[in-house]
């Protein structure tokens, strides 16, 4: 493969947002320590999460393209399509085999760790992934994204985890995955808002769509007023160390990103400000892995 084909491949991959799915494997891993390490079962779980977070950038491309949802002046997706880098036949040729490879990692996994009952947990991750846009759910397009992506990518991710190194399911897991699901889901707000115009205009309602710009506003606040109130109710309740208060570190980051939002007349330039979000993300989630310790 030449290095052009390589670079659009990375580029449809998307790879900052990786974090986004690092963050509550580890999680997971960590509140199961105590059943055992587990490296082998730790790297499929990572293996499949990560191609199921891949399968989900490339069908956005893909069914958004369909649409004509991402053409024209918008910023959205990886743009590997509009830009004629990768043929949307071989992007759904790659999702294909993505979830096939997902799937039987799963699959494997229940059978040999005797999990049944994980079954749900896997089916609501495969649906919510390709749902986002696909037709004829499309749940992205009617302001269902930040909720569903959270609950995957949050209570689903870090609970599943868990379950799968310890062989049993936990309250604590549950717990601890608010925070992360909302991080997760304020990143995939964030990103919307340079798309505001464009998404409109293409009948995509997202949420700060249907919230309009003094609402999408008053969103990103509220977001991050619940991700430091939940950290620290955990830090309250004793279900994680006094370490998870260190969250508070990534305040002013929050502040700066807040004021940006504020004082931008043209909200598509705030897509350069992205890495902020993803950013404090980094540092909450830092904060909560190293308070399990």
């Amino acid at each position: 493969m030449s290095q052009g084909r390589i670079a659009a491949w990375v580029q449809a991959s998307r790879p900052p947002f990786f974090i986004a799915t690092l963050v509550p494997l580890l999680v997971g891993w960590m509140l199961a320590r105590g059943s055992g390490a587990h490296p082998g079962r730790f790297l499929l779980v990572v293996a499949a999460c990560f191609m199921v977070h891949l399968a989900t950038n490339l069908a956005n491309d893909y069914f958004d393209d369909a649409i004509g949802c991402d053409s024209g002046k918008s910023i959205g997706g990886s743009r590997v399509i509009q830009e004629g880098k990768i043929s949307p036949r071989t992007i759904f040729r790659a999702i294909v085999c993505l979830y096939a490879f997902a799937c039987a990692i799963a699959v494997y996994l229940m059978a040999v760790l005797r999990l049944p009952a994980i079954l749900p947990f896997v089916l609501f991750a495969f649906l919510s992934s390709l749902f986002y846009v696909a037709p004829p759910v499309r749940y992205g397009y009617h302001g269902l994204g930040e909720l569903l992506v959270g609950i995957n990518m949050g209570p689903i991710m870090v609970v599943g985890t868990c379950w799968v190194l310890a062989g049993s399911p936990s309250w604590k897991a549950l717990y601890v995955s608010i925070p992360i699901g909302l991080m997760v889901a304020s990143i995939l707000y964030y990103q919307s808002l340079p798309d505001m115009k464009t998404d409109l205009e293409a009948g995509k309602n997202t949420l700060s769509v249907k919230l309009g710009r003094k609402g999408a506003e008053a969103g990103l606040v509220l977001f991050f007023i619940l991700i430091y109130a939940s950290i620290m109710a955990l830090v309250l309740r004793g279900v994680v160390s006094w370490v998870a208060g260190l969250c508070v570190f990534g305040i002013p980051l929050f502040l700066r990103l807040t004021f940006l939002v504020r004082r931008a007349e043209n909200w598509v330039l705030l897509d350069q400000y992205g890495k902020h979000v993803r950013m404090l993300y980094f540092i909450n989630g830092c904060a909560i892995i190293l308070s399990l310790v």
